[in-house]
């Protein structure tokens, strides 16, 4: 099949991987405030020609030759977004250098400690006119203006100990394209992402993190990600922008499952840059059990 060619025929019969639900109980919530489900949008309108969202301007590119990864020197990107109240959470790759980059100064650790898988979060009610509404997570709260330096999601980030390192080295370790959904049968959200272990933006996994809040607002909830757990590995392929996608039984067109909304099952599909063929596929169904 010829590069970018989705590949829409499953196989006959996927192999099913049990993933199972970890971390803090459901939250309980006060009964005017209880839900069957987070509300959910089914289309989102963003004011035409503007500027809206999140950037990383010039000064915090990390540039060649202290750059080695060969791709690009930071920036945000491969952002998520998912609609909790009245806010639209955009989980996102952090990979620019957290502060003004220069040669002289730069340091691999400061780098390191500012890159990873981030969240911020824009008004609903600010969507017909997003220019610089979004505000960043700062370790604290959601306070760091839309091209301000954020603070990444901790638990989702690899020690230095464990290979992981900053984005400009290209040998070392990193997490990023997130997608998230609401998981109707385990009452939390899943994301899943990939990880790169070298130059190219080269990596061989697929990773999973489950958050048992219902509301990302509240408090630091929207940090409170499980430790990442290995989902997929397929050496000799490199494989980016993984994602949970619904099936198309009775049971998922009954509940309406999207892609931010699942339900138990779900297939896993993933972009496969192999030897010689790249395509977006799916070979693997998803099933949890709490």
């Amino acid at each position: 099949m010829p590069p970018g060619i989705i590949d829409t025929m499953p196989p006959a019969n996927p192999p099913v991987v049990g993933v199972a639900f970890v971390g803090a109980g459901r939250d309980v919530l006060a009964p005017h405030q209880v839900l069957d489900e987070p509300e959910h949008l089914d289309h989102l309108r963003v004011g035409h020609g503007e500027r809206g969202g999140l950037e990383d301007l010039q000064p915090r590119l990390v540039l060649a030759p202290v750059n080695r990864n060969y791709t690009f020197p930071g920036g945000v990107g491969d952002p998520s977004a998912v609609a909790c109240g009245e806010h639209l959470y955009v989980f996102y790759g952090e990979y620019g250098y957290p502060g003004e980059y220069a040669p002289g100064t730069w340091n691999g650790e400061v780098e390191a400690a500012g890159q990873c898988i981030s969240v911020a979060r824009i008004a609903l009610a600010d969507l017909d006119s997003p220019t610089g509404a979004a505000r960043r997570w700062d370790g604290r709260a959601f306070a760091a203006p839309h091209d301000g330096v954020g603070a990444p999601i901790a638990t989702l980030q690899i020690p230095a100990q464990d290979g992981g390192g900053p984005v400009s080295a290209g040998d070392r370790s990193f997490h990023w394209g997130p997608s998230v959904s609401w998981n109707a049968h385990l009452q939390g959200w899943v994301m899943t992402f990939g990880g790169v272990d070298s130059e190219f933006w080269a990596g061989d996994s697929v990773w999973l993190s489950l958050n048992p809040h219902r509301d990302l607002g509240a408090g630091a909830n929207s940090q409170d990600w499980s430790p990442p757990q290995l989902l997929l590995r397929k050496p000799g392929h490199t494989l980016w922008y993984p994602s949970l996608q619904p099936l198309d039984g009775p049971d998922g067109v009954a509940e309406r499952h999207t892609s931010v909304k699942l339900g138990r099952r779900a297939r896993l599909w993933v972009k496969d840059l192999g030897p010689s063929v790249h395509r977006y596929l799916s070979e693997h169904i998803v099933e949890f059990h709490r």
